[in-house]
C-alpha cells in the first residue's frame, strides 16, 4: 500500500474529530455578549482537545515523512491510534457540558492516556519495520518527551479523582509540552537531502 492512502485515510478521520467537536458547541439563544458565558466550558474543552489533536496530526505526519513501506502491523497500529483519537469529541463534550467534573475530567485523561500508548505503539511498529538504524528510529532516540507525557497523564488521572482542576491543569501543560515543535525528523531528512546532492 502506498504511504500516502494512509496519510490520507488519516488526515480525513483528524478532520472529521474537529468538525465533530465543533458541532457540540451551539449557537446561543440570546444576541448579546453575555449569551456566549454559558459556552465557556465547552469552548474552553474544545480549545484543548483542538490542540491536541492538531499536535497528532501534526505528529502523525512527521511520524509517516519518515516511512519507506506500509504493511500489515502498520495499517492495524495506525487504526489503533485512530480508535482512541475518535473517541476525544465523547469526552469533550461530556467534559465541556458537565464543567468539568471529575468522572469527564477523568475519562478525557483516560483517553489521552491510551491515545498517547496508541502512538507509541505506532512508532515502535514503523521502527520495527523501518530497522534500528532508521530515520526514525534515528529521530525519536530515548522519546523522554513521549515517557514524561505518559507519566503525566496517569499522574493526572489519579490526581482528577481528588482534584479536577490540578487533573485539568496536567493535561493542558502536556499540550503546552507537545506545541513546542519538535523538528528532529525534519532536520535528518534536511541532512540527508544535502547528503544526496
Amino acid at each position: 500500500m502506498n504511504k500516502n492512502r494512509l496519510e490520507a485515510f488519516s488526515d480525513g478521520v483528524l478532520a472529521i474529530i474537529i468538525t465533530i467537536m465543533i458541532l457540540e458547541i451551539k449557537v446561543p439563544k440570546g444576541s448579546g455578549f453575555m449569551d456566549l458565558y454559558p459556552l465557556y466550558p465547552k469552548f474552553i474543552s474544545y480549545v484543548l482537545s483542538f490542540i491536541y489533536v492538531g499536535i497528532y496530526w501534526n505528529n502523525h505526519h512527521h511520524l509517516l515523512q519518515s516511512l519507506t513501506k506500509v504493511n500489515g502491523r502498520i495499517l492495524w497500529a495506525n487504526l489503533h491510534l485512530l480508535f482512541w483519537l475518535s473517541l476525544i469529541p465523547v469526552s469533550t463534550g461530556w467534559l465541556g457540558e458537565h464543567h468539568f467534573a471529575k468522572a469527564p475530567v477523568t475519562l478525557y485523561g483516560i483517553i489521552l492516556f491510551m491515545s498517547a500508548i496508541g502512538f507509541k505503539i505506532l512508532q515502535s511498529v514503523i521502527i520495527s519495520s523501518e530497522g534500528k538504524k532508521s530515520l526514525l528510529a534515528t529521530a525519536v532516540g530515548k522519546d523522554s518527551k513521549g515517557r514524561v507525557s505518559q507519566l503525566l497523564y496517569l499522574a493526572a488521572i489519579f490526581i482528577s479523582f481528588f482534584n479536577e482542576w490540578i487533573a485539568i491543569s496536567i493535561y493542558f501543560i502536556v499540550a503546552i509540552i507537545w506545541l513546542i515543535p519538535d523538528t528532529r525528523i525534519e532536520k535528518i531528512l534536511i541532512k540527508k537531502e544535502k547528503e544526496s546532492i
